[in-house]
């Protein structure tokens, strides 16, 4: 190429002069730079700038081999039986975000409890537990008898959080409560916590007045309807949202529900008393914890870590592995005060929707947010968080249901895999070979082994996957080569040619990130005509092929070969 350019230069040169020929030579370079500057910037692009980029590895795609190490000496966290939690809220069809309204008929006050999709989807968890409860609960009032005026939230640019009280219908409290029974759900309520109180530039001062509360209590217990758990509040921890409460003030009213609660109920099997259900602070929260070790069951917290609804940088936190791992720090940190406060409480995710202000509609309720969904289940679930609650299950661009239809999003079967495949014991989990994967494990729900979560962020390699573990037992199990670790690995050269696992791949219809179509091993999830959720069938593979994870993609990988004593 260089001699033939020569050629070319003195040919010019010596037809049109020196002059004319050193601009044409300048020109065809500054071109050749240009154009090799567009190759440049569209190779990058393609492999880091496209957050839709399809997720099939065909053309430029690559092949990356990792290993996942599984340490079984003891479990680092437990999770409820019925870990998955989604909530419902109080928001009218009023409610709109950044000139968009999408919360539909979807209150507490106002959903179609007839609709037979809604009723199946919670029915197949067996049980779902709900959280009913939101901005708006501050503002509730609770019908105490049928002759009492009952007006419902108007929207009000002069009140607090726009909206004037509303109040729940002692009928509709009937309604709900038949319906959940019907459903098989785990109900737990957010109360009122401003009920009593006054508010002077932000900070609601004085005692809670119980008396509305225990007034639904004692009405609830009387009906025979079955809830869980009293949660005090929304959002007024810290800085608050609306309004704030100290933590002191908000300890002593948490006191004061659970003696309400104490003396309402006369049998052992209690529900459980639960706060702040806030946004994390430390020192706000350490106080909190240390002046209610005798009265708190519960301590919720809330989690919006991708910032507002409106963010055009959505996709790209979530598919950003050290972005998912900074919120780590509240949990951990939250674990250390429980742990070094005395208390008894456990710590609940009471509510998350990931992106604050309603989500971002195609985002947020489309496939690519199984990505952060998912991950902060494994998340939680490893720093010992009992159970975490989705905002929401329909409702806003975060629904796990559709808000206007009720057909199930793609994170909705990303919670009933979960939460039908990862068993209660929590197991250390981490992964060589690329940053791009996320690893949790658990040991399986129901059934021997353990259950894995792979989730690959990278739309560019298939990665390929080997499985290592720490004082592992079971057929095809065989320790490592190097005697200086404990690990054990999954035997390639098997005698027991018959062993296989079950694989749930999850991936995007077309490779679409934004599509609301979730293909489970290459097939659609869809209701059918009568609304009964689809099946989720894995595929059997043998043990002694790795665990193949394409691009843009999660899969579930239930082992029953490999064995743990903590699993036992």
């Amino acid at each position: 190429m260089f001699l033939n350019g020569t050629m070319l230069a003195l040919a010019i040169k010596k037809k049109m002069g020196t002059e004319t020929a050193q601009k044409i030579l300048i020109y065809g370079m500054a071109t050749s730079l240009f154009l090799l500057f567009c190759l440049c910037f569209w190779l990058y692009w393609a492999r880091h700038g496209s957050p839709v980029a399809p997720h099939s590895t065909s053309g430029v795609g690559t092949i990356i081999e990792g290993k996942v190490f599984i340490n079984g000496t003891t479990s680092i966290g437990r999770i409820d039986d019925d870990f998955v939690c989604a909530t419902l809220d109080w928001w009218p069809p009023q409610k709109c975000d950044y000139g968009t309204c999408s919360w539909g008929r979807t209150s507490l006050l106002n959903l179609d409890l007839n609709n037979v999709i809604l009723l199946n989807a919670i029915k197949a968890f067996s049980p779902l537990k709900i959280r009913l409860g939101g901005t708006l609960q501050d503002r509730v009032i609770y019908q105490s008898n049928e002759q009492q005026p009952c007006s419902p939230f108007v929207q009000s640019n002069s009140d607090l959080l726009y909206f004037s009280k509303g109040c729940l219908p002692l009928t509709r409290w009937d309604e709900l409560n038949n319906f959940f029974k019907k459903a098989g759900a785990v109900v737990v309520f957010g109360l009122n916590e401003l009920r009593g109180k006054t508010i002077n530039s932000g900070s609601a001062e004085g005692a809670w007045n119980s008396s509305n509360a225990e007034s639904l209590m004692r009405y609830t217990v009387n009906q025979g309807y079955t809830i869980q758990g009293w949660e005090l509040g929304n959002e007024l921890s810290g800085n608050g949202i609306g309004a704030t409460v100290s933590a002191d003030q908000y300890a002593s009213d948490i006191n004061t529900l659970h003696d309400t609660v104490q003396n309402i109920y006369g049998f052992d099997d209690k529900p459980v008393v639960m706060g702040p259900g806030g946004f994390f602070e430390e020192n706000w929260f350490r106080e909190f914890i240390q002046k209610t070790t005798k009265s708190l069951q519960v301590v919720t917290h809330h989690i919006y870590n991708l910032g507002p609804g409106s963010s055009k940088h959505l996709i790209d936190v979530i598919l950003d592995p050290s972005f998912l791992d900074s919120v780590s720090q509240k949990y951990s940190r939250l674990q250390s005060i429980l742990k070094n406060s005395g208390t008894k409480a456990v710590a609940w995710v009471g509510e998350a929707g990931g992106a604050f202000n309603s989500g971002h509609n195609l985002v947020t309720n489309t496939f690519v947010f199984s990505f952060w969904y998912l991950d902060q289940l494994g998340m939680a679930s490893s720093f010992d968080t009992k159970t975490y609650c989705r905002q929401t299950l329909v409702g806003g661009n975060y629904g796990l249901l559709d808000t206007n239809t009720f057909v199930p999003n793609p994170d909705y079967y990303s919670a009933l895999l979960w939460h039908r495949l990862m068993g209660n014991n929590v197991l250390s989990t981490s992964f060589s070979g690329t940053n791009k994967i996320r690893a949790y494990a658990h040991c399986s729900k129901n059934t021997q082994g353990i259950t894995l979560l792979l989730i690959n962020l990278d739309g560019y390699a298939t990665v390929q996957v080997r499985v290592s573990a720490e004082n592992a037992t079971g057929p095809g199990i065989s320790p490592l080569q190097d005697p200086r670790t404990k690990f054990a690995r999954v035997s390639r050269g098997s005698k027991i040619a018959n062993l296989t696992r079950e694989e749930y791949h999850l991936t995007p219809k077309d490779g679409d990130l934004h599509s609301q179509i979730m293909l489970l091993n290459e097939k659609m999830l869809t209701v059918d005509s009568s609304g009964v959720i689809p099946p989720l069938e894995p595929i059997n593979v043998s043990h002694s092929d790795p665990i193949t994870i394409a691009p843009f993609s999660i899969v579930f990988v239930q082992i029953p070969y490999i064995n743990f004593s903590v699993c036992n």
